[in-house]
């Protein structure tokens, strides 16, 4: 039965319709973000990190980020989108980042160092803020949670 190791809540930025994750340690992620960034599905993975599409232009979402021992199931709730990935992580931590504001404060951490990561983002209120963003700059509407799990 999968353990739940940390729980951690942060806010992402998004602008442009897109935010992302990305190692902390950017001398080892080749491109970082928006580099290289292609919109596309709801969550693509690239090396140090895992790109989003979000359904409003500029809002802040919230994310919650589980880090378990191994695959859980999935997060309780109603979601309108699930996608999963893999992500190799040198630092053991993600930055969320934006395009215009890029790195946002504070880390997310996975590990105490290096992993191959496996992913799974469940995603709600994407409707909603697609609709609001049109007009306002919703927060916390748009919702992701993201659990993680080392791959073996």
């Amino acid at each position: 039965m999968p353990n739940l190791i940390r729980r951690q809540e942060v806010s992402a930025e998004v602008d442009f319709g897109v935010w992302a994750l990305q190692d902390c340690d950017d001398t080892q992620v080749p491109v970082t973000f928006p580099g290289g960034f292609e919109r596309g599905p709801f969550l693509s993975a690239r090396e140090g990190g895992l790109d989003f599409t979000s359904a409003g232009h500029t809002h802040t979402a919230s994310l919650t980020v589980e880090v378990w021992d191994a695959d859980p199931a999935v997060p309780a709730g109603l979601w309108e989108v699930t996608a999963e990935a893999s992500v190799y992580c040198s630092s053991g931590k993600l930055r969320a980042r934006s395009v215009a504001g890029g790195p946002m404060p504070g880390s997310i951490e996975l590990s105490d160092g290096p992993g191959t990561w496996s992913v799974r983002v469940v995603s709600a209120g994407r409707r909603q803020v697609a609709e609001l963003a049109a007009r306002e700059v919703p927060e916390g509407v748009e919702r992701y949670t993201a659990q993680f799990w080392p791959q073996l």
